[in-house]
């Protein structure tokens, strides 16, 4: 086995880990870093996966993408900005 191998199996496992926390926790503001989690280990698997160079581009599109929902969940949660 070689590294890129190593290293996509661990982010599988991580992913994997993460996703089941997610489903199994009950607490949506103990959810959210979970999903954080999935969407890393899903950005590096796009790049560990497909050997090109634009898969860099598609990897960050895609955790810009993610980061900025989950930034939108968080803060609807949180109350969303305040107009004072």
């Amino acid at each position: 086995m070689n590294w890129p191998d190593i290293a996509l199996a661990l982010c599988g496992i991580i992913a994997l880990y993460a996703a089941v926390r997610v489903v199994l926790e009950k607490d949506t503001m103990r959810k959210l870093p979970f999903l954080n989690v999935v969407s890393f280990a899903i950005s590096g698997s796009i790049i560990l996966l497909i050997p090109h160079p634009l898969a860099i581009v598609a990897a960050a599109a895609y955790f810009v993408g993610s980061t900025l929902e989950s930034n939108a969940i968080a803060s609807k949660y949180a109350g969303g900005p305040k107009n004072e």
